[in-house]
């Protein structure tokens, strides 16, 4: 009796562990949990190694580095950077949003896709097109100059707030769309026969209802405009990531590390908030049962058209018009000091982001099956792992794995499996999002038959699961591919030597002042990107 009690004791454990990894019909996937709880481990590695860096710092040079002037300085610059890009987006999103979805506005298809189209050019390129227009030595510098106008200078924090806010903006406008697309317009109608003016009734009855949505769009641009890199290195502001990524090439590592730590904590901060944000009441939202105008313009509509243009033309019409002007001016010239474009880097950036794809979706398959199919703590707790590489900024993410492969694995250190890795820790949440959505659609009773039929778990999901989740990892593969081929910072630091990608190629000629030779490259990524817009709007139910 007592070695059955001991026995017991021991099987205990075990026994938990198979009921945690169990799913609500039944089927042990025990091997799926390990499996996918090893892929959530991989993603959770360089925030280790990031920490490993950290602790080699000496107490009193880590307080020097985090107390000192410029440390300070990049902190409240970023800080600062963040509240203005957030509050300009939702000032400008808004607005938009309702003009495009509750009036009788004219061509509203025409506009909604024109307004939306900005968040598919890289903020970067956006950039270096702004610097190309209103630098001093820019185009319409240029014109000006003779008719004794001054433009005031496009660098410094104004230019990043003015250039960051023109590209992610659309982050605001679409989540406050999608809001308001869902939203029962009887109710503000109800209130308008009531003979309350519009402003009075949107600011009591639609504003409330479509805080969450108004709310995960600017938590979104913040932590877009915490993470970038590109604009504040091009408008020359000092900002989280252009402070690392200096350091990191002046061999500071430690000061890299320390900022790194800091980054993540703002980081963390801004993730905790977005947390909060739930689905909101469900009162007010449900299907449409009256007309979507709701509000006739009448003489506001020549003002508001004049707004939807300026619009376009600052955040559509500027960058491609430069980047369309930089290509017909490119020459032989611009070929000088080895930066000529070749189509191989077209080809690396896309073979590249392919095998990003498609490692990222094997390795999204057994974390969204397993979190999708169970119901148990377990299940949440190998999903939500996977997100944090997506919350972490690319320059910090790449900072870690140059940690990584030069301390532990250094013939991995600049290789196309360490970047694919860097990609796959990035942007597998996008993967896991869209493959467990699918997953939880798939009809059980289908397995559970399969399986009363003599198959095989392996051979139920191939022939069963696997068919039906097909959409989902198509779907996820190909978000995974058109954000790998727009990531920067991640790349610069990782990228093999003598392997250059669109993107690389792109930082280096605009680095050199060579913008002709970034016009073609950045205008396939802005077409290849303005695709998977057309398709997201293009299921909208306007």
């Amino acid at each position: 009796m007592a070695g059955s009690g001991a026995d017991s004791g021991v099987r205990r454990p075990f026994e938990r562990l198979r009921r945690l990894s169990t799913t609500a019909d039944g089927e042990p996937t025990a091997a799926v949990a390990v499996l996918a709880a090893a892929v959530s481990a991989a993603v959770l590695s360089p925030v280790a190694w990031l920490l490993l860096r950290a602790a080699e710092v000496g107490v009193s040079d880590a307080v020097r580095l985090l107390a000192s002037g410029n440390t300070l300085s990049v902190l409240t610059n970023s800080v600062a950077l963040v509240a203005v890009v957030t509050t300009a987006s939702v000032v400008l999103g808004v607005p938009l949003a309702v003009l495009t979805v509750q009036t009788d506005l004219p061509f509203r298809r025409f506009w909604t896709v024109a307004v939306a189209l900005p968040l598919v050019v890289p903020s970067y390129v956006g950039a270096f097109a702004f610097v190309s227009a209103f630098g001093p030595r820019g185009v319409l510098a240029g014109v000006l100059a003779p008719l004794g106008i001054e433009i005031p200078t496009i660098y410094g924090f104004g230019g990043a707030a003015l250039v960051l806010t023109a590209f992610v903006y659309p982050y605001v406008f679409l989540t406050t769309r999608a809001s308001l697309l869902s939203f029962d317009t009887t109710q503000l109608e109800a209130a308008r026969t009531l003979d309350t003016g519009y402003r009075t009734a949107f600011r009591r009855i639609v504003l409330p209802q479509i805080a969450p949505g108004v709310t995960a769009g600017a938590l979104l641009v913040a932590l877009y405009t915490l993470s970038d890199f590109g604009t504040p290195a091009i408008m020359h502001f000092d900002t989280f990531t252009r402070a690392i990524f200096l350091e990191l090439n002046t061999f500071a590592r430690s000061h890299a590390t320390l900022l790194s730590l800091q980054l993540l904590g703002v980081t963390a901060v801004i993730l905790a908030l977005e947390s909060r944000i739930g689905p909101g009441e469900a009162d007010g939202y449900g299907s449409r049962t009256s007309t979507d105008t709701v509000v006739e313009l009448g003489w506001w509509t020549v003002p508001a058209l004049c707004l939807l243009a300026a619009v376009v033309i600052v955040t559509l019409g500027v960058p491609v018009g430069i980047l369309g002007l930089w290509l017909v001016r490119s020459g032989p010239g611009y070929a000088a000091g080895g930066l000529a474009f070749e189509w191989t880097f077209g080809l690396n950036s896309a073979a590249v982001a392919a095998a990003a794809a498609l490692v990222t979706t094997l390795a999204a398959v057994p974390v969204a099956y397993y979190s999708g199919r169970t119901d148990s703590r377990l299940g949440w707790l190998i999903e939500r792992p996977t997100y944090v590489g997506y919350a972490m900024p690319g320059v910090v993410l790449g900072l870690a794995l140059v940690f990584f492969g030069t301390k532990y694995a250094p013939g991995f250190y600049q290789t196309l499996p360490l970047l694919i890795f860097a990609y796959v820790v990035r942007f597998i949440p996008q993967a896991v999002g869209s493959t467990r959505s699918s997953v939880m659609g798939v009809d059980r009773t289908l397995v559970g038959a399969a399986r009363t039929l003599g198959e095989t778990p392996r051979r139920a999901f191939r022939r069963v699961t696997l068919p039906l989740i097909a959409p989902g990892l198509v779907a996820g593969a190909a978000l995974v591919f058109l954000t790998t081929m727009k990531e920067l910072p991640a790349t610069l630091l990782l990228q093999p030597a003598g392997f250059t990608t669109l993107v690389t190629y792109i930082w280096r000629v605009q680095e050199a002042g060579y913008y002709g030779r970034a016009a073609l490259p950045a205008l396939v990524l802005v077409a290849i990107s303005s695709v998977s817009m057309l398709v997201i709007l293009r299921g909208e139910n306007t």
